[in-house]
Order: C-alpha cells, then sequence, then structure tokens
C-alpha cells in the first residue's frame, strides 16, 4: 500500500462543513460511525494565516482519532497531497449538497 495516500474527508457538524485531511478513515466498531486517525495540517510557516485552519487546528489539538456518524459525512476522497483544512456554511458547498432533513416534530404531522 502507497504511503502518501491521504483522504480528504467533507462531513457536517454543527451547521458547518469540515473539510479535513487523515492518514487512515475506516468504518468504525461503533455501528453507524467511520473513524477519522491522524488529522493532518498544511505547514505553519506561511504568513498569511487562514482563521477557519487556525479554528481547526485548535479544535483537533490532541486528538488522535475521532468518530462521525455515518449520516454526516459528505464525502471521502483519496487524495496524494495535503490541502488546507476549512469551515464553511453548510450551504456554501455548492448548491447541490444539503443536510439530511430531520424528523419532524412529536406532535404530529
Amino acid at each position: 500500500m502507497d504511503k502518501n495516500i491521504r483522504y480528504r474527508i467533507s462531513f457536517l457538524n454543527n451547521g458547518k462543513t469540515y473539510e479535513l485531511f487523515a492518514r487512515d478513515v475506516y468504518q468504525d466498531e461503533l455501528y453507524g460511525f467511520v473513524t477519522i486517525e491522524g488529522v493532518l495540517f498544511g505547514e505553519r510557516s506561511q504568513v498569511v494565516v487562514d482563521p477557519s485552519e487556525e479554528r481547526l487546528r485548535t479544535e483537533f489539538e490532541g486528538v488522535e482519532r475521532f468518530h462521525v456518524p455515518m449520516h454526516a459525512l459528505i464525502r471521502i476522497d483519496e487524495v496524494t497531497a495535503v490541502g488546507t483544512p476549512r469551515i464553511h456554511d453548510a450551504g456554501a458547498v455548492g448548491g447541490n449538497v444539503h443536510a439530511f432533513p430531520g424528523l419532524p416534530g412529536k406532535g404530529g404531522s
């Protein structure tokens, strides 16, 4: 297996779309979850700092692996180069990707 293979994972979290890069992605032992392991970030030596990348860096600092519910996943791509991780509004993805609608309230309908 090629050691240069990395994964770009897009998923929904609290009304935002997260786009991260990781070393490993696999089906979790927890039913309905995917494990993302070894989150990767670009080089810090850049003069321009992206605030969303810094937010992700602090949010995932010290995290070895985390679990994402399958229904929150948008896309998983196999890539050879690590890009810039981002957070955007869920509606800003491109117009044709939407969150799965929730169940109606308990009152009826």
